[in-house]
């Protein structure tokens, strides 16, 4: 073989390798940046992409023109004035040579990044008010990027992905939490709304935080540790020898069961047994820290956006996860905002009441844990939280009311950054004082007063004079305070709200009828 043609195979083996240099002979964007795409108004926006190295690359948009020169490696970036709201639809050209893209129909507007696990990715199409909310859902004003699952190894510069038109075809795969929230941002303030939709079940907060911010905290550096040795130990061949077994054993148990319903109606055939999954590398498996915000949450660093809106939490609700969430998810949101180098909003959704009812007071559980550490979450600025306790289902980890859930989101949205005056939460523990036998407890977020959502007397408080054992609490309402005592305890040292996964017949709300969080002053 002659050296040119080994050379032009080492050449194109390279582009093939590298997950770059296939860019630098052309014009190329990442796939957020494409038709139909909303920009944030009234901030510099970033465009960014390759081209030919050390080439010049000009865009042009809504009468604005940038020029900027391709790095080395090729990589480019500009940034183009805030512009204002525009709902028309404009095209954006972006030259570098002789080639040339044109992007159509854009939005200049408002633009939301949705992330979390499983009720983040619920589906508007199975949602509680699909039937009626879906034929109505024609709205070229709100627009929704769906970002494939991605896990990845290290952090990538590109995801799949494509923008869709709200639409009776389209909407029904957008997530109901923040199709809802877009629509009422819209409705409420005429400007176009643009989600950035990129979230994954059953994964944990770490899955979404950077490595280095991992090992910036205590908790992390171990949970990467462990993370490390289990990649150093990882064995390909004896994951693909384990998974061949497991196919073989399912395929006889399908086999088996397809024989059985062969003859049977559809109503009456048994459904097949689960398909059993490969064994992913460690740093590939989407259940590890820091693999979704390598190949989900990285891509999108430095996408100018208004803010962030976030619904997870079930993951980590398990002894020794629970107790540190707050920590962690902290972690995680300071994270993202040091990456876009932007203090931004963001609003999270408090987990929803689940599991069968507990009638005795002094329970433990891990899912009441997360959502007060949920709650004191609200301590680090910029953060917002949808208190759900009245909307969840007990046996569905899921629950199907998505629009009160997303409306929900869109009150502190509306408030703190579109200026339309609401009340934002129900009410939010604020403080504590130990009165004779009593404790009295004061709110934020009351509204116009609190009340019982049932005008029954309030329940769901309990009451300890030695953090140990509780009692179930009279509860009064005085004023915007709650006056907590029990005749069993004469000196209280904590009270608590609603502590438990379901906690049915939990009534304080405010004038708005919003929910109380839980709360332990023990916490405080």
């Amino acid at each position: 073989m002659r050296l040119h043609q080994l050379s032009v195979i080492t050449v194109c083996l390279i582009c093939f390798l590298s997950p770059n240099t296939e860019l630098l002979a052309e014009l190329k964007l990442p796939s957020f940046f494409s038709n139909q795409m909303v920009l944030q108004r009234d901030k510099p926006v970033s465009i960014w992409g390759w081209a030919e190295a050390n080439t010049q690359v000009d865009v042009v948009f809504n009468g604005n023109t940038a020029s900027t020169k391709s790095s080395k490696s090729g990589d480019w970036q500009i940034t183009l004035p805030a512009m204002k709201a525009n709902g028309r639809g404009i095209n954006m050209v972006i030259e570098n040579g002789d080639d040339r893209i044109e992007l159509k129909n854009i939005l200049i507007g408002e633009v939301w990044f949705a992330s979390g696990q499983s009720n983040m990715a619920f589906k508007l199409q199975n949602s509680l008010d699909a039937k009626t909310d879906m034929p109505k859902s024609n709205n070229s004003a709100v627009r929704f990027f769906l970002a494939t699952n991605t896990p990845a190894a290290q952090p990538q510069t590109n995801i799949v992905g494509t923008w869709n038109l709200s639409s009776p075809e389209t909407s029904g795969k957008f997530t109901a939490v923040a199709y809802y929230s877009a629509k009422q941002i819209n409705q409420e303030t005429g400007i176009p709304v643009g989600i950035i939709q990129c979230c994954w079940g059953g994964k944990r907060s770490e899955c979404y935080t950077s490595r280095e911010a991992m090992l910036s905290n205590s908790h992390g550096k171990k949970m990467i540790a462990e993370l490390d040795r289990e990649a150093k130990s990882f064995d390909s061949a004896a994951a693909q020898k384990k998974y061949d077994a497991a196919m073989a054993n399912w395929e006889k148990k399908a086999a088996t069961v397809r024989a059985q319903n062969k003859d049977k109606p559809n109503a009456e055939r048994t459904r097949l047994p689960r398909r059993p999954q490969p064994t992913k590398p460690t740093y590939e498996n989407e259940r590890n820290p820091t693999v979704l915000y390598n190949g989900m949450i990285h891509p999108f660093v430095g996408y100018t956006m208004r803010g962030a809106i976030w619904y997870q939490g079930e993951a980590n609700a398990k002894p020794g996860l629970a107790e540190i969430y707050q920590e962690m998810f902290t972690l995680m949101i300071q994270d993202w905002r040091t990456r876009w180098d932007d203090e931004f909003p963001f609003y999270f959704v408090q987990l929803a009441n689940f599991q069968s009812v507990t009638t005795a007071p002094g329970q433990r559980s891990d899912w009441a844990t997360v959502q007060d550490q949920q709650r004191k979450t609200l301590e680090l600025a910029g953060t917002g939280m949808a208190t759900i306790n009245d909307v969840g289902e007990a046996k569905d980890i899921h629950p199907k009311n998505k629009k009160t859930v997303g409306l929900r989101l869109a009150r502190w949205a509306l408030n703190n950054d579109y200026k339309k005056p609401m009340t934002v939460s129900g009410p939010l523990y604020k403080s504590s004082r130990v009165e004779a036998d009593k404790m009295i407890i004061e709110f934020d977020h009351t509204g116009a007063g609190l009340k019982s959502s049932d005008g029954k007397p309030l329940q769901r408080f309990e009451i300890t004079g030695d953090n140990e054992t509780w009692h179930w609490a009279d509860a009064k309402i005085h004023n915007d305070t709650i006056i907590v005592s029990c005749k069993e305890v004469r000196e209280p040292t904590a009270v608590r709200y609603a502590w438990a996964a379901n906690p049915a017949g939990a009534n304080l709300v405010n004038s708005e009828n919003l929910p109380a969080s839980i709360f332990s002053t023990a916490n405080n």
